[in-house]
């Protein structure tokens, strides 16, 4: 069997979920036999010389780098390869945005069964225009009216699509491995982070995330702890631009950038606390992964992290920064709370 994945920017996963679940999930298949496994790579993501990862063959295409064409030039690009040269027996697209081609699969690919995963209403993300909100309003539609099957990552989604569409979507949640708990040692060169004495978000530095909602909670709170902000623009410079001068150069607030692999464990390792406090989102890794460490987790009180955190952590309502405020300072006033949120969320 011959499986195209479709969507994604490429592995292995730099930053997103999206990545994460594909990465997963790809060399899990990849593993089984008589299974070829082929990854769609964008090259300004995943090196042009990388063909191969964990037993999954890598096809690096190229994209239109802009915000609102990347993924669906890529997509386009990447359908017409597996028709014309692969000719595999499952298409797999993942997001709604790249799922607005599901027909054109179909078509080109009759003979394959195509797949969508559902992670998120990205419509919902205030980063879009009204435009490219319709577009991913129409992705959700072709992705129901004509993928074979649907597979959403939380119950949130499997209900909306239903309720919505009509469509039996297979509900596979998100997951992660067990966190492997290491010292602080890059990051304690590179930002002066010590263990369990800095507060951590990770993220796609986009609006829906709520990092300003973050930043604004920190200005008003009496700590000595650091806030560590650790993600990158995805096409959102001017909003990194904003929240950078929200932070107003407080010396506490450490934006790290782009961090992974060794550094990026070790953050995880060693945070007090984790804060997730967006707007929207599918089933998010992130909360999972900060979980896995055994991390007190505060997000905000939306049904998708409603499904991670349940018991394991403080949720909070959307958009409020004096709740958001009171949270982080319950917390950090109770170690013994924290501790037992962190046991309760591993």
């Amino acid at each position: 069997m011959k499986i195209t994945f479709i969507g994604q920017k490429g592995i292995p996963t730099l930053a997103g979920g999206v990545e994460r679940h594909v990465e997963e999930l790809a060399i899990r298949l990849a593993k089984q036999p008589q299974t070829e496994v082929i990854v769609y790579t964008r090259p300004w993501y995943t090196s042009k010389q990388k063909q191969a990862y964990k037993g999954v063959r890598l096809v690096s295409l190229p994209s239109v780098y802009s915000k609102h064409l990347d993924a669906i030039s890529h997509t386009l690009f990447a359908i017409v390869h597996a028709a014309f040269k692969e000719r595999p027996d499952v298409i797999h697209i993942h997001a709604v945005g790249p799922a607005l081609l599901t027909p054109l699969a179909r078509l080109l690919c009759p003979r394959a069964r195509v797949f969508v995963t559902f992670h998120c209403i990205d419509r919902q993300h205030q980063k879009w225009g009204r435009l490219a909100k319709g577009m991913l309003w129409l992705g959700e539609w072709m992705a129901m009216k004509f993928a074979h099957e649907v597979i959403a990552v939380s119950n949130t989604l499997k209900h909306y699509a239903y309720e919505v569409y009509g469509r039996i979507a297979h509900y596979i949640p998100n997951g992660a491995a067990l966190g492997n708990a290491v010292e602080p040692s890059i990051i304690a060169q590179q930002f002066g982070l010590q263990k369990n004495q800095f507060i951590l978000m990770v993220s796609r530095l986009v609006r829906h995330k709520g990092v300003h909602h973050l930043i604004q909670a920190y200005h008003g709170l009496q700590t000595d702890f650091p806030l560590v902000i650790v993600g990158d623009t995805a096409f959102t410079d001017a909003y990194v631009s904003e929240i950078k001068a929200l932070a107003n150069n407080h010396p506490r607030i450490i934006f790290t950038g782009l961090q992974t692999g060794k550094a990026l464990q070790e953050l995880f390792s060693n945070a007090y606390c984790f804060v997730l406090p967006s707007e929207s989102e599918g089933l998010p890794i992130v909360l999972l992964e900060a979980a896995s460490y055994g991390k007190p987790l505060i997000a905000s009180d939306i049904p998708a992290n409603r499904e991670v955190v349940d018991g394991a952590g403080i949720l909070v309502p959307v958009n409020n920064v004096a709740a958001l405020r009171s949270a982080l300072t319950n917390l950090l006033a109770d170690p013994t709370l924290a501790q037992g949120l962190g046991q309760r969320a591993k």
